[in-house]
Protein backbone atom coordinates (compact mmCIF):
# COMPACT_ATOMS: atom_id res chain seq x y z
CA UNK A 1 0.00 0.00 0.00
CA UNK A 2 2.82 2.69 1.03
CA UNK A 3 4.76 1.68 -2.38
CA UNK A 4 1.96 1.89 -4.51
CA UNK A 5 0.63 4.90 -2.84
CA UNK A 6 3.93 6.70 -2.80
CA UNK A 7 4.58 5.95 -6.53
CA UNK A 8 0.68 8.13 -7.01
CA UNK A 9 2.37 10.81 -5.14
CA UNK A 10 4.98 11.02 -7.37
CA UNK A 11 3.73 13.23 -9.92
CA UNK A 12 2.99 16.08 -6.91
CA UNK A 13 -0.28 17.31 -8.13
CA UNK A 14 -1.76 20.52 -6.13
CA UNK A 15 -5.16 19.79 -4.28
CA UNK A 16 -8.47 19.48 -5.76
CA UNK A 17 -11.57 21.46 -4.10
CA UNK A 18 -12.14 18.80 -1.47
CA UNK A 19 -8.92 18.48 -0.82
CA UNK A 20 -8.49 22.37 -0.37
CA UNK A 21 -11.14 22.72 2.19
CA UNK A 22 -9.19 20.03 4.05
CA UNK A 23 -6.38 22.11 4.58
CA UNK A 24 -8.37 25.88 4.45
CA UNK A 25 -10.50 24.20 7.50
CA UNK A 26 -7.48 22.14 9.41
CA UNK A 27 -5.29 25.31 9.47
CA UNK A 28 -8.22 27.29 11.47
CA UNK A 29 -8.11 27.51 15.38
CA UNK A 30 -9.62 24.58 16.87
CA UNK A 31 -12.14 26.75 18.79
CA UNK A 32 -13.60 28.12 15.47
CA UNK A 33 -13.51 24.57 13.93
CA UNK A 34 -15.56 23.15 16.64
CA UNK A 35 -18.00 26.91 16.25
CA UNK A 36 -18.30 25.61 12.36
CA UNK A 37 -19.05 22.43 13.63
CA UNK A 38 -22.02 23.75 15.86
CA UNK A 39 -23.60 26.26 13.91
CA UNK A 40 -23.31 24.55 10.20
CA UNK A 41 -21.43 27.57 9.31
CA UNK A 42 -18.96 28.31 6.89
CA UNK A 43 -15.25 29.31 7.73
CA UNK A 44 -14.81 31.65 5.61
CA UNK A 45 -16.76 34.37 3.35
CA UNK A 46 -16.64 32.60 0.29
CA UNK A 47 -18.03 29.18 1.45
CA UNK A 48 -20.26 30.72 3.73
CA UNK A 49 -22.42 27.70 2.88
CA UNK A 50 -20.32 25.13 3.24
CA UNK A 51 -19.46 24.46 6.60
CA UNK A 52 -17.46 21.29 8.07
CA UNK A 53 -20.53 18.66 8.59
CA UNK A 54 -20.64 15.23 8.41
CA UNK A 55 -16.73 14.11 8.81
CA UNK A 56 -16.15 16.96 10.75
CA UNK A 57 -14.36 14.64 13.56
CA UNK A 58 -11.70 14.46 10.50
CA UNK A 59 -10.72 18.19 10.67
CA UNK A 60 -10.01 17.73 14.43
CA UNK A 61 -7.18 15.19 13.53
CA UNK A 62 -6.05 16.88 10.33
CA UNK A 63 -6.01 20.01 12.66
CA UNK A 64 -3.58 18.26 15.37
CA UNK A 65 -1.62 16.47 12.38
CA UNK A 66 -1.11 19.97 10.87
CA UNK A 67 -0.17 20.85 14.45
CA UNK A 68 2.98 18.85 14.04
CA UNK A 69 6.00 20.70 12.70
CA UNK A 70 7.28 20.00 9.46
CA UNK A 71 3.71 18.44 8.68
CA UNK A 72 1.22 21.33 8.00
CA UNK A 73 1.97 20.88 3.85
CA UNK A 74 0.04 19.79 1.07
CA UNK A 75 1.93 16.44 1.12
CA UNK A 76 1.74 15.97 5.05
CA UNK A 77 -2.04 15.43 4.64
CA UNK A 78 -2.04 13.14 2.26
CA UNK A 79 0.24 10.99 3.55
CA UNK A 80 -1.51 11.06 6.60
CA UNK A 81 -4.39 8.95 4.84
CA UNK A 82 -2.13 7.05 3.09
CA UNK A 83 -0.28 6.06 6.50
CA UNK A 84 -4.61 5.33 8.00
CA UNK A 85 -5.25 3.10 4.73
CA UNK A 86 -1.84 1.15 5.62
CA UNK A 87 -2.35 0.76 9.24
CA UNK A 88 -5.82 -0.62 8.27
CA UNK A 89 -4.95 -2.88 5.94
CA UNK A 90 -2.60 -4.48 7.97
CA UNK A 91 -5.87 -4.50 10.59
CA UNK A 92 -7.64 -6.40 8.33
CA UNK A 93 -4.74 -8.44 7.42
CA UNK A 94 -4.44 -9.56 10.75
CA UNK A 95 -8.15 -10.39 11.42
CA UNK A 96 -8.77 -12.21 7.98
CA UNK A 97 -5.53 -14.69 9.17
CA UNK A 98 -6.85 -14.88 12.24
CA UNK A 99 -9.89 -16.96 11.03
CA UNK A 100 -8.80 -18.33 7.65
CA UNK A 101 -5.28 -18.51 7.83
CA UNK A 102 -2.24 -16.51 7.12
CA UNK A 103 -2.37 -17.24 3.21
CA UNK A 104 -6.04 -15.61 3.27
CA UNK A 105 -4.85 -13.07 5.69
CA UNK A 106 -2.22 -11.82 3.33
CA UNK A 107 -3.50 -12.17 0.19
CA UNK A 108 -6.83 -9.97 1.25
CA UNK A 109 -4.56 -7.60 2.33
CA UNK A 110 -2.43 -7.89 -0.65
CA UNK A 111 -5.41 -7.82 -3.20
CA UNK A 112 -7.11 -4.32 -1.17
CA UNK A 113 -3.82 -2.81 -1.28
CA UNK A 114 -3.60 -3.20 -5.54
CA UNK A 115 -7.80 -2.10 -5.76
CA UNK A 116 -8.08 0.70 -7.83
CA UNK A 117 -10.64 2.51 -5.73
CA UNK A 118 -9.13 1.99 -2.13
CA UNK A 119 -5.82 2.77 -3.81
CA UNK A 120 -7.02 6.33 -6.18
CA UNK A 121 -8.56 7.50 -2.36
CA UNK A 122 -5.87 6.27 -0.20
CA UNK A 123 -3.56 9.20 -1.58
CA UNK A 124 -5.99 11.81 -0.98
CA UNK A 125 -6.60 14.59 1.78
CA UNK A 126 -9.84 13.07 2.70
CA UNK A 127 -11.18 11.27 5.43
CA UNK A 128 -11.43 7.93 3.86
CA UNK A 129 -7.75 6.52 4.72
CA UNK A 130 -8.86 7.32 8.49
CA UNK A 131 -12.35 5.44 8.00
CA UNK A 132 -10.15 2.52 6.53
CA UNK A 133 -8.12 2.71 9.46
CA UNK A 134 -10.86 2.14 12.27
CA UNK A 135 -12.94 -0.27 10.06
CA UNK A 136 -9.90 -2.51 10.31
CA UNK A 137 -9.28 -1.98 13.89
CA UNK A 138 -13.25 -2.89 14.31
CA UNK A 139 -13.06 -6.06 12.59
CA UNK A 140 -10.00 -7.63 14.21
CA UNK A 141 -11.97 -6.31 17.43
CA UNK A 142 -14.89 -8.34 16.38
CA UNK A 143 -12.58 -11.48 15.82
CA UNK A 144 -10.80 -11.40 19.07
CA UNK A 145 -14.23 -11.25 20.46
CA UNK A 146 -15.29 -14.21 18.39
CA UNK A 147 -12.08 -16.54 19.46
CA UNK A 148 -11.36 -15.23 22.97
CA UNK A 149 -14.66 -13.32 24.37
CA UNK A 150 -14.62 -10.92 26.29
CA UNK A 151 -11.28 -9.87 24.32
CA UNK A 152 -11.88 -7.51 21.85
CA UNK A 153 -15.15 -5.46 23.06
CA UNK A 154 -13.20 -2.33 23.78
CA UNK A 155 -11.32 -2.05 20.33
CA UNK A 156 -14.61 -2.99 18.75
CA UNK A 157 -16.04 0.05 20.31
CA UNK A 158 -14.07 2.66 20.33
CA UNK A 159 -12.92 1.57 16.37
CA UNK A 160 -16.53 1.36 15.15
CA UNK A 161 -17.20 4.80 16.99
CA UNK A 162 -14.28 5.88 14.52
CA UNK A 163 -15.63 4.36 11.59
CA UNK A 164 -18.87 6.43 11.86
CA UNK A 165 -17.35 9.60 12.66
CA UNK A 166 -14.86 9.50 9.86
CA UNK A 167 -17.91 8.92 7.14
CA UNK A 168 -21.37 8.61 8.23
CA UNK A 169 -21.53 5.54 5.25
CA UNK A 170 -19.39 3.55 7.76
CA UNK A 171 -21.91 2.99 9.69
CA UNK A 172 -23.61 0.25 7.45
CA UNK A 173 -20.15 -1.89 7.98
CA UNK A 174 -20.47 -1.60 11.91
CA UNK A 175 -23.99 -2.50 11.46
CA UNK A 176 -22.64 -5.64 9.22
CA UNK A 177 -19.90 -6.83 11.76
CA UNK A 178 -23.02 -7.00 14.23
CA UNK A 179 -25.55 -9.16 11.88
CA UNK A 180 -22.32 -11.43 11.64
CA UNK A 181 -21.80 -11.76 15.52
CA UNK A 182 -25.48 -12.36 15.78
CA UNK A 183 -25.54 -14.76 13.49
CA UNK A 184 -22.44 -16.62 14.54
CA UNK A 185 -23.28 -16.55 18.25
CA UNK A 186 -26.90 -16.17 18.92
CA UNK A 187 -28.15 -15.04 21.86
CA UNK A 188 -24.25 -14.90 22.90
CA UNK A 189 -23.87 -11.77 20.97
CA UNK A 190 -25.82 -9.69 23.21
CA UNK A 191 -22.47 -7.58 24.30
CA UNK A 192 -21.38 -6.50 20.60
CA UNK A 193 -25.40 -5.86 19.87
CA UNK A 194 -24.52 -2.98 22.60
CA UNK A 195 -21.28 -1.99 22.23
CA UNK A 196 -22.31 -1.85 18.66
CA UNK A 197 -25.19 0.39 19.89
CA UNK A 198 -22.97 2.68 21.85
CA UNK A 199 -20.49 2.96 18.97
CA UNK A 200 -23.12 4.07 16.51
CA UNK A 201 -24.69 6.48 18.81
CA UNK A 202 -21.74 9.32 17.98
CA UNK A 203 -22.56 9.50 14.25
CA UNK A 204 -26.40 9.09 14.83
CA UNK A 205 -25.81 12.54 17.18
CA UNK A 206 -23.23 14.33 14.69
CA UNK A 207 -26.24 13.57 11.77
CA UNK A 208 -28.77 15.03 14.14
CA UNK A 209 -26.92 18.02 14.80
CA UNK A 210 -26.00 18.53 10.84
CA UNK A 211 -29.80 18.30 10.35
CA UNK A 212 -30.59 20.82 13.32
CA UNK A 213 -28.17 23.33 11.90
CA UNK A 214 -29.55 23.32 8.81
CA UNK A 215 -26.54 21.46 6.85
CA UNK A 216 -28.32 18.18 6.74
CA UNK A 217 -28.34 17.72 2.84
CA UNK A 218 -25.41 19.47 1.98
CA UNK A 219 -23.69 17.28 -1.03
CA UNK A 220 -27.17 15.64 -1.69
CA UNK A 221 -27.09 16.87 -5.10
CA UNK A 222 -23.87 14.50 -5.65
CA UNK A 223 -25.19 11.50 -4.98
CA UNK A 224 -27.13 9.21 -7.80
CA UNK A 225 -29.86 7.42 -8.39
CA UNK A 226 -29.33 3.97 -9.45
CA UNK A 227 -32.49 2.45 -10.20
CA UNK A 228 -32.42 -0.28 -8.33
CA UNK A 229 -28.74 -1.01 -9.58
CA UNK A 230 -26.63 -0.05 -6.84
CA UNK A 231 -25.20 -3.03 -6.01
CA UNK A 232 -24.09 -3.51 -9.88
CA UNK A 233 -22.60 -0.42 -9.76
CA UNK A 234 -20.74 -0.58 -6.35
CA UNK A 235 -18.90 -3.82 -7.73
CA UNK A 236 -18.04 -2.33 -10.53
CA UNK A 237 -16.69 0.48 -8.98
CA UNK A 238 -14.51 -1.48 -7.08
CA UNK A 239 -12.73 -3.14 -9.89
CA UNK A 240 -12.79 0.41 -11.43
CA UNK A 241 -14.69 -0.63 -14.15
CA UNK A 242 -13.07 -3.44 -15.96
CA UNK A 243 -14.29 -6.43 -16.42
CA UNK A 244 -11.84 -9.14 -16.24
CA UNK A 245 -11.18 -8.01 -12.57
CA UNK A 246 -14.51 -7.61 -11.56
CA UNK A 247 -15.77 -10.90 -13.00
CA UNK A 248 -12.40 -12.30 -11.69
CA UNK A 249 -13.15 -11.27 -8.09
CA UNK A 250 -16.81 -11.79 -7.96
CA UNK A 251 -16.49 -15.73 -9.15
CA UNK A 252 -14.09 -15.68 -6.51
CA UNK A 253 -16.59 -13.83 -3.85
CA UNK A 254 -19.05 -16.83 -4.12
CA UNK A 255 -16.60 -19.47 -3.79
CA UNK A 256 -14.97 -17.85 -0.76
CA UNK A 257 -18.79 -17.05 1.05
CA UNK A 258 -19.15 -20.90 -0.25
CA UNK A 259 -16.20 -22.62 0.70
CA UNK A 260 -13.23 -19.61 2.12
CA UNK A 261 -11.82 -20.83 4.78
CA UNK A 262 -12.44 -24.76 4.41
CA UNK A 263 -14.75 -26.59 6.65
CA UNK A 264 -13.21 -24.43 9.62
CA UNK A 265 -13.72 -21.12 7.76
CA UNK A 266 -17.63 -20.66 8.80
CA UNK A 267 -16.86 -17.75 10.45
CA UNK A 268 -14.90 -16.04 7.99
CA UNK A 269 -17.17 -17.47 5.55
CA UNK A 270 -20.14 -14.88 7.50
CA UNK A 271 -18.16 -12.25 8.19
CA UNK A 272 -17.25 -11.66 4.33
CA UNK A 273 -20.91 -12.03 3.46
CA UNK A 274 -22.06 -9.70 6.09
CA UNK A 275 -19.50 -7.50 5.53
CA UNK A 276 -19.99 -7.51 1.69
CA UNK A 277 -23.99 -7.73 1.89
CA UNK A 278 -25.07 -5.89 4.61
CA UNK A 279 -24.18 -2.20 3.79
CA UNK A 280 -25.10 -2.81 -0.03
CA UNK A 281 -28.52 -3.91 1.03
CA UNK A 282 -29.47 -1.20 3.82
CA UNK A 283 -27.98 1.43 1.13
CA UNK A 284 -30.31 -0.04 -1.13
CA UNK A 285 -33.54 0.22 1.07
CA UNK A 286 -32.68 3.69 1.71
CA UNK A 287 -32.55 4.47 -2.24
CA UNK A 288 -35.88 3.89 -1.72
CA UNK A 289 -36.37 7.27 0.08
CA UNK A 290 -33.62 9.35 -2.05
CA UNK A 291 -30.38 8.89 -4.17
CA UNK A 292 -27.46 7.68 -1.77
CA UNK A 293 -25.02 6.64 -4.45
CA UNK A 294 -21.45 7.72 -4.73
CA UNK A 295 -18.58 5.33 -5.41
CA UNK A 296 -16.11 6.51 -2.89
CA UNK A 297 -19.20 7.07 0.02
CA UNK A 298 -19.18 2.71 -0.46
CA UNK A 299 -15.65 2.09 0.23
CA UNK A 300 -15.75 0.66 3.64
CA UNK A 301 -18.64 -1.75 2.78
CA UNK A 302 -16.53 -2.79 -0.31
CA UNK A 303 -13.72 -3.71 1.43
CA UNK A 304 -15.44 -7.13 2.26
CA UNK A 305 -15.46 -7.92 -1.22
CA UNK A 306 -11.66 -8.04 -1.43
CA UNK A 307 -12.28 -10.33 1.86
CA UNK A 308 -14.43 -12.91 0.51
CA UNK A 309 -12.52 -12.93 -2.90
CA UNK A 310 -8.94 -13.87 -1.48
CA UNK A 311 -10.78 -16.64 0.08
CA UNK A 312 -12.17 -17.78 -2.66
CA UNK A 313 -8.71 -17.95 -4.14
CA UNK A 314 -7.39 -20.07 -1.27
CA UNK A 315 -10.26 -22.41 -1.43
CA UNK A 316 -9.89 -23.52 -4.72
CA UNK A 317 -7.98 -26.91 -5.40
CA UNK A 318 -4.36 -26.93 -4.20
CA UNK A 319 -3.20 -26.70 -7.61
CA UNK A 320 -4.89 -23.58 -8.58
CA UNK A 321 -4.39 -21.66 -5.71
CA UNK A 322 -1.19 -19.84 -6.29
CA UNK A 323 -2.48 -19.20 -10.18
CA UNK A 324 -5.82 -18.01 -9.05
CA UNK A 325 -4.05 -15.77 -6.28
CA UNK A 326 -1.46 -14.11 -8.86
CA UNK A 327 -4.06 -13.80 -11.49
CA UNK A 328 -6.24 -11.83 -9.11
CA UNK A 329 -3.26 -9.81 -8.06
CA UNK A 330 -2.28 -8.96 -11.47
CA UNK A 331 -5.12 -8.49 -12.70
CA UNK A 332 -6.09 -5.41 -9.80
CA UNK A 333 -2.85 -3.89 -10.40
CA UNK A 334 -2.94 -3.65 -14.05
CA UNK A 335 -6.89 -1.92 -13.37
CA UNK A 336 -4.85 0.38 -11.19
CA UNK A 337 -2.07 0.66 -13.27
CA UNK A 338 -3.75 4.04 -15.32
CA UNK A 339 -3.97 5.86 -11.69
CA UNK A 340 0.20 6.13 -12.04
CA UNK A 341 -0.42 8.48 -15.17
CA UNK A 342 -3.58 10.14 -13.95
CA UNK A 343 -4.02 13.75 -14.53
CA UNK A 344 -4.63 16.29 -12.00
CA UNK A 345 -8.04 16.79 -10.53
CA UNK A 346 -7.51 20.64 -10.40
CA UNK A 347 -4.69 22.68 -11.63
CA UNK A 348 -4.55 26.02 -9.60
CA UNK A 349 -1.10 25.98 -8.45
CA UNK A 350 -0.25 26.28 -11.85
CA UNK A 351 -2.96 28.78 -12.03
CA UNK A 352 -1.16 30.82 -9.35
CA UNK A 353 2.56 29.96 -10.42
CA UNK A 354 1.73 31.48 -13.75
CA UNK A 355 -0.40 34.36 -12.44
CA UNK A 356 2.96 35.27 -10.27
CA UNK A 357 4.89 35.38 -13.15
CA UNK A 358 2.44 37.65 -15.26
CA UNK A 359 0.55 40.17 -12.36
CA UNK A 360 2.20 43.67 -11.54
CA UNK A 361 1.91 44.64 -8.05
CA UNK A 362 -1.54 46.84 -7.83
CA UNK A 363 -3.52 45.12 -10.49
CA UNK A 364 -6.17 43.58 -8.50
CA UNK A 365 -6.40 39.34 -8.50
CA UNK A 366 -10.23 38.22 -8.46
CA UNK A 367 -11.88 35.06 -8.11
CA UNK A 368 -15.06 34.72 -9.57
CA UNK A 369 -16.40 31.85 -7.69
CA UNK A 370 -16.11 29.63 -4.82
CA UNK A 371 -13.95 27.01 -6.61
CA UNK A 372 -11.25 29.34 -8.02
CA UNK A 373 -11.35 31.31 -4.38
CA UNK A 374 -10.22 28.57 -2.51
CA UNK A 375 -7.57 27.62 -5.13
CA UNK A 376 -6.43 31.08 -4.92
CA UNK A 377 -6.43 31.66 -1.35
CA UNK A 378 -4.27 28.40 -0.54
CA UNK A 379 -1.56 28.61 -3.31
CA UNK A 380 -1.50 32.35 -3.09
CA UNK A 381 -0.34 31.92 0.93
CA UNK A 382 1.70 28.98 0.26
CA UNK A 383 3.30 29.87 -3.44
CA UNK A 384 3.01 33.58 -4.32
CA UNK A 385 2.31 35.52 -0.72
CA UNK A 386 3.29 38.95 -2.85
CA UNK A 387 -0.43 38.40 -4.26
CA UNK A 388 -2.33 38.78 -1.19
CA UNK A 389 -2.62 42.52 -1.36
CA UNK A 390 -4.27 42.39 -4.76
CA UNK A 391 -6.54 39.19 -4.15
CA UNK A 392 -10.11 39.97 -4.09
CA UNK A 393 -12.08 37.30 -2.58
CA UNK A 394 -15.75 36.48 -2.95
CA UNK A 395 -18.60 37.90 -1.98
CA UNK A 396 -16.38 40.85 -2.92
CA UNK A 397 -16.64 41.75 -6.74
CA UNK A 398 -14.01 43.12 -8.80
CA UNK A 399 -13.03 46.46 -8.55
CA UNK A 400 -14.44 49.24 -11.30
CA UNK A 401 -11.63 51.72 -10.68
CA UNK A 402 -8.68 49.47 -12.58
CA UNK A 403 -6.97 49.55 -15.69
CA UNK A 404 -5.86 45.89 -15.62
CA UNK A 405 -8.04 43.61 -13.75
CA UNK A 406 -7.09 39.69 -13.60
CA UNK A 407 -10.01 37.23 -13.25
CA UNK A 408 -9.80 33.92 -11.93
CA UNK A 409 -12.69 31.23 -12.83
CA UNK A 410 -14.54 27.90 -13.09
CA UNK A 411 -15.84 26.86 -16.65
CA UNK A 412 -18.94 24.87 -16.89
CA UNK A 413 -18.90 22.63 -19.81
CA UNK A 414 -16.65 24.92 -21.29
CA UNK A 415 -18.39 27.96 -20.64
CA UNK A 416 -17.08 30.29 -17.65
CA UNK A 417 -19.51 30.15 -14.68
CA UNK A 418 -21.39 33.24 -14.87
CA UNK A 419 -20.83 35.84 -12.42
CA UNK A 420 -21.86 39.70 -11.78
CA UNK A 421 -18.20 40.41 -12.11
CA UNK A 422 -18.75 40.89 -16.26
CA UNK A 423 -21.24 43.26 -15.89
CA UNK A 424 -18.79 45.36 -13.60
CA UNK A 425 -15.82 45.05 -15.75
CA UNK A 426 -17.56 46.01 -19.01
CA UNK A 427 -19.22 48.88 -17.30
CA UNK A 428 -16.14 50.38 -16.34
CA UNK A 429 -14.45 50.07 -19.88
CA UNK A 430 -12.13 47.19 -19.75
CA UNK A 431 -12.39 44.27 -22.20
CA UNK A 432 -11.44 40.68 -22.28
CA UNK A 433 -7.76 40.30 -24.04
CA UNK A 434 -6.23 37.62 -22.74
CA UNK A 435 -7.15 34.09 -21.94
CA UNK A 436 -5.75 30.97 -20.51
CA UNK A 437 -7.27 27.66 -19.38
CA UNK A 438 -5.58 25.17 -17.04
CA UNK A 439 -7.56 21.81 -17.46
CA UNK A 440 -8.10 19.65 -14.83
CA UNK A 441 -10.03 15.85 -14.68
CA UNK A 442 -12.41 17.45 -12.06
CA UNK A 443 -12.61 21.34 -12.28
CA UNK A 444 -11.26 23.51 -15.35
CA UNK A 445 -10.06 26.91 -14.50
CA UNK A 446 -9.50 29.87 -16.57
CA UNK A 447 -7.41 32.61 -16.11
CA UNK A 448 -8.55 36.29 -17.83
CA UNK A 449 -7.12 39.21 -18.22
CA UNK A 450 -9.21 42.51 -18.41
CA UNK A 451 -7.78 45.63 -19.75
CA UNK A 452 -9.03 49.18 -20.65
CA UNK A 453 -8.84 50.00 -24.56
CA UNK A 454 -11.13 51.94 -27.08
Amino acid sequence: MLALGALLLLPGHGLWFDELFTAEVGRLPLGDILTAIRDGEGVTSYLAGVPPSYNAPYYVVVHAWMSVPGLGGDSALRVLSLLATAGGLALITRAVARLGGTATGVLTGLLLAASPLLLEHSVEARSYGLTVLATGAAALGLVRWLQEPPRGLVLFGLAGAGMGLGHWYAVTVLAAFVVAAIVLRGRRALPVVLVGAAAALPVCLLVALNVLNGTGSRNAEHLRDTDGRLVGYAVEAWAGGRTPLLVLAVGLAVIGAVRGGGTQGRELRVLGLAWTCVPLLLLLAAEFLRPVYHPRYLLAGLLGLGVLAAAGAVAAPRGARTPLAGLLLACALLTSLPLADREPRERADDLVRMLAGLQVAGEPVVAADQRSAIGLDHYVRTLAPRLRADLVLPPDDAPADADRVWLVRRLIDGVPEPTDDDGILEDAGLRLTDERTFRGTQTRLVLQLWEAGP
